[in-house]
C-alpha cells in the first residue's frame, strides 16, 4: 500500500456540520473523481442498487476512574472480559481502576495499546456504560458532544464503542429520497471497537450479524445487474465474513489482494495516513483510484474524521 500523505490539522473536522447531510461527497469511479453535496447521493446511484448499513448504536464507552484516568471500553470478548484502552496513564498488569459502582483490573496486554481487563461492575456492559459512560472524544474535537450526536438515524442495536460514522449523513430525508429513487436499503450489525487509526494495527475480532433478509437480497441484486454498496468499512467486514445469514465473531482482515465476494462499492469517511482501513479501500477500488482520490480530497480541502466529509467508491 503506497498511498501516503500528511493530514493538515486544518482538515480535521472539529464539530458536526450544521445539518447532518450538509457534508461534501466525493465520488470515485476508477481514476475519475467528481465532487458533490451529500443530498445528491440518490441521483448518483441506480434504481435497484442496494445500500447495506450498520445498525449498531454507539455506546458512551468512555469512563473516568478515581484519580482521573480515562478508560475507553472497546469490546467485550466471548469470555466476558473487556478490551480497554487507557488514554492518559501508563498501563500495567494488575492495575486496578476504581470506576463508578465498580472496578476494572488489567489482566494482560492485547495489542500495543489495548488491554484485556476484568470488569467487576453491576449489570452487562451495555447497560453499565449507558448509565455511567460518556462518548469517546478525541483531541481534534472542540468540545464534548451528547451521545445523540454519535448515533446514526437508523441505529437500533447498542454495542459500538465508536460511531460507524460513514452513515451519519444518511438523514431521514436522504433515506426517503433513496427509497423514491428505487434504491434498496438493508441492515447488518457489527459492533465496532476503538478505532486503530493512530497505529499500524490490524482490526481485532468484532461481533457481527448478517440477517437472513439482507443475505437473501445480495445475490438477487447482483444477479439483476445492480450493485451492493456498503455504508462503512464495518459493513464490508461483515458481508465479506459471511454472505449468508450468520452471527458471531469475525477476525477477517481485508488486505489489498482480497477478492470481494459481496461488495461492489463503498461509502466511507476519509481515513488517516496509517489507518488499516486504507488496505480495505484498496481491495474495493485499487491503489491508483485511492492515490487520485486522496490527492483530490487534500486539494479540495475535504474534512476528515467522524464529523467530516464522505467518499463514495464505485467499482
Amino acid at each position: 500500500m503506497t498511498v501516503t500523505f500528511e493530514l493538515p490539522p486544518a482538515l480535521e473536522a472539529r464539530e458536526p456540520a450544521a445539518a447532518r447531510d450538509g457534508v461534501r461527497l466525493m465520488v470515485s469511479r476508477g481514476t475519475s473523481v467528481s465532487h458533490h453535496r451529500f443530498p445528491e447521493l440518490p441521483h448518483l446511484l441506480d434504481p435497484g442498487d442496494l445500500l447495506v448499513v450498520n445498525n449498531s448504536a454507539t455506546l458512551p464507552a468512555a469512563l473516568l476512574s478515581q484519580g482521573g484516568v480515562r478508560v475507553h471500553v472497546s469490546t467485550e470478548q466471548v469470555d466476558g472480559s473487556w478490551l480497554v484502552e487507557l488514554r492518559n496513564a501508563d498501563a500495567r498488569t494488575g492495575l486496578r481502576l476504581r470506576v463508578p459502582d465498580g472496578e476494572i483490573t488489567l489482566l494482560r496486554p492485547y495489542t500495543s495499546r489495548l488491554w484485556v481487563a476484568l470488569a467487576d461492575v453491576p449489570g452487562d456492559r451495555v447497560s453499565y456504560l449507558q448509565k455511567h459512560g460518556r462518548p469517546i472524544r478525541y483531541s481534534y474535537t472542540d468540545r464534548d458532544w451528547p451521545i445523540e450526536t454519535y448515533q446514526n438515524s437508523y441505529a437500533t442495536e447498542p454495542g459500538s464503542a465508536e460511531m460507524p460514522s460513514a452513515g451519519r449523513p444518511l438523514t431521514g430525508a436522504v433515506l426517503a429520497a433513496l427509497a423514491g429513487r428505487g434504491v434498496l436499503v438493508a441492515p447488518i450489525t457489527l459492533h465496532t471497537g476503538v478505532a486503530s487509526a493512530e497505529v499500524d494495527e490490524p482490526p481485532y475480532p468484532e461481533w457481527f450479524q448478517v440477517p437472513a433478509s439482507t443475505a437473501s437480497l445480495i445475490p438477487y441484486v447482483r444477479a439483476s445487474g445492480h450493485r451492493v454498496i456498503a455504508v462503512g468499512t464495518t459493513v464490508v467486514r461483515a458481508l465479506e465474513s459471511s454472505i449468508q445469514a450468520a452471527e458471531g465473531w469475525t477476525d477477517l482482515v481485508i488486505e489489498p489482494d482480497h477478492h470481494l465476494r459481496a461488495v461492489d462499492g463503498l461509502l466511507t469517511g476519509l481515513h488517516e495516513p496509517r489507518a488499516s482501513h486504507l488496505k480495505m479501500l484498496t481491495a474495493v477500488a485499487g491503489e491508483a483510484t485511492l492515490r487520485v482520490a486522496y490527492a483530490e480530497a487534500l486539494r479540495e480541502r475535504y474534512l476528515w474524521h467522524e464529523f467530516g466529509d464522505v467518499h463514495l467508491l464505485l467499482r
